[in-house]
C-alpha cells in the first residue's frame, strides 16, 4: 500500500541505504586528506578557527561554505584554517582531522560531519577538552556541540517532492500514467541525507498518484562526481523513468550532466544547491529542472562568528538554527527573493 506511515518509511529507508552502502564499499580508494591550510591571512595573536568540510575539491557547495568562512574570518578578525576529505564516506579521516585541529591549538572548530553516528564519540572527546564545536550542514548524534547551522532537511525533502510532483504535472504527466522516479544519494551515513529522503517520501506517499513509482534501487555515489554520473545513467535506463531526484550537490551534478549529455528534455530533474550543471539546465529553458537552494554561505560565515563568540565565553541561545531554503526553477529565477538567494551561489 502506497500511503504508509512515516515510521514505516523510515524503516524502509534504513534498509535500503544499508544495502546501498554494502554495494559501494571498497569501490574507491581513499586518498590521504590534505593538511590544514589557511583560508584567511594569518595574524599572530588572533583566535584560530578550524573548518572541516566533507569535500575539499570538485564541489561548488563546499566551496561556498569555505567562502563564507573566509569572509567571516576577515570581518570578525580571526584566523581560519580548513581541510576535509575527498569522499563523503571517509569519516575516519574526519576523526584524524579533529585530532589534528585540537593538537594544533584550535580555539574553536567548525565541523560538517560526514558520519552522524560514527563521529559522535570523537566530537564528545573534542568538546570535553573545552574546545567549542560548531556544526554546519549536518547534525551529529551527540549533544556535545554548541550550535548547529543547517537546513531543516525534513522540510527540504518535502519541498523537493512537492516540486517534483508540480514539474511532472506541468509537463503533462497524467495521474493515471505509470511512471518511475529515480533517486541517488551522496552518502548513506549522513543524517542530512536520511532526513531529506524521509521528508521526500512522507510528502510523496501522501500526494503523488499511486501509479507514480519511486524506484526502490536508491543509488549511492559516495561523493564522487564520476560515480554520480554512472548512477544517473543506470537510473535513466529504466523504461518508464520521468523524473530524478538528487539529494545533494554531487548527486544533482551527476543527474544534470547525464540528462544534458543525452538531451533528455522530458525528464524532470530536482536536486539540491546551485552547481554550474543544474544552473545550465534551468537557464536553458528547454529542460525540466529545479533545485533546492540552501544558504550555505551563511552556515560558514555565521559559523565563524559564533565560534569566535564562544571562545570569548558567550553562550548560544539555541542548539539548532535553520538556515532556510529557496526553490529555484525557470519560472521563478527572476524573482527578487530567488535572485537575492543566488548572490552567494
Amino acid at each position: 500500500m502506497k500511503r504508509i506511515t512515516a515510521l514505516l518509511i523510515s524503516v524502509i529507508l534504513c534498509l535500503s541505504l544499508s544495502g546501498c552502502a554494502e554495494s559501494t564499499a571498497g569501490e574507491q580508494e581513499t586518498k590521504s586528506v590534505p593538511d590544514f591550510a589557511p583560508l584567511t591571512g594569518i595574524v599572530e595573536g588572533r583566535k584560530n578557527i578550524y573548518l572541516i568540510v566533507k569535500i575539499v575539491e570538485g564541489s561548488s557547495y563546499w566551496q561556498i561554505i569555505m567562502d563564507g568562512a573566509k569572509d567571516g574570518g576577515i570581518d570578525f578578525d580571526c584566523n581560519v584554517y580548513y581541510s576535509g576529505t575527498y569522499l563523503e564516506t571517509d569519516w575516519e579521516s574526519h576523526e584524524k582531522l579533529l585530532d589534528a585541529a585540537a593538537a594544533a591549538g584550535a580555539d574553536a572548530i567548525l565541523l560538517a560531519p560526514n558520519d552522524s553516528v560514527n563521529l559522535s564519540g570523537k566530537i564528545d572527546e573534542i568538546h570535553k577538552k573545552g574546545i567549542p564545536v560548531v556544526l554546519i550542514d549536518t547534525i551529529a548524534n551527540t549533544d556535545s556541540y554548541d550550535i548547529c547551522y543547517m537546513t531543516d532537511n525534513l522540510m527540504a525533502g518535502q519541498k523537493a517532492a512537492e516540486e517534483m510532483i508540480s514539474q511532472l504535472t506541468k509537463n503533462g504527466i497524467a495521474e493515471s500514467e505509470s511512471i518511475q522516479i529515480g533517486i541517488q544519494v551522496g552518502a548513506t551515513s549522513s543524517q542530512t541525507i536520511i532526513e531529506r529522503l524521509s521528508g521526500f517520501f512522507q510528502y510523496w506517499s501522501k500526494y503523488a498518484p499511486d501509479s507514480w513509482e519511486v524506484i526502490p534501487d536508491i543509488k549511492c555515489n559516495e561523493g564522487s562526481i564520476d560515480k554520480a554520473v554512472e548512477c544517473a545513467e543506470e537510473l535513466l535506463a529504466y523504461p518508464d523513468i520521468k523524473g530524478v531526484f538528487g539529494t545533494n550537490n554531487g548527486s544533482t551534478v551527476g543527474f544534470a550532466r547525464a540528462v544534458r549529455d543525452r538531451e533528455l528534455k522530458d525528464i524532470a530533474v530536482v536536486g539540491f544547491d546551485y552547481s554550474e550543471e543544474i544552473a545550465g539546465l534551468i537557464d536553458d529553458g528547454g529542460y525540466i529542472a529545479s533545485t533546492i537552494l540552501q544558504n550555505q554561505y551563511y552556515m560558514g560565515y555565521t559559523g565563524v562568528e559564533s565560534a569566535l563568540a564562544l571562545t570569548e565565553g558567550q553562550k548560544m541561545p539555541v542548539k539548532f538554527a535553520d538556515t532556510g531554503v529557496v526553490v529555484v526553477n525557470k519560472d521563478n529565477i527572476d524573482q527578487s527573493e530567488v535572485q537575492e538567494a543566488l548572490l552567494h551561489n
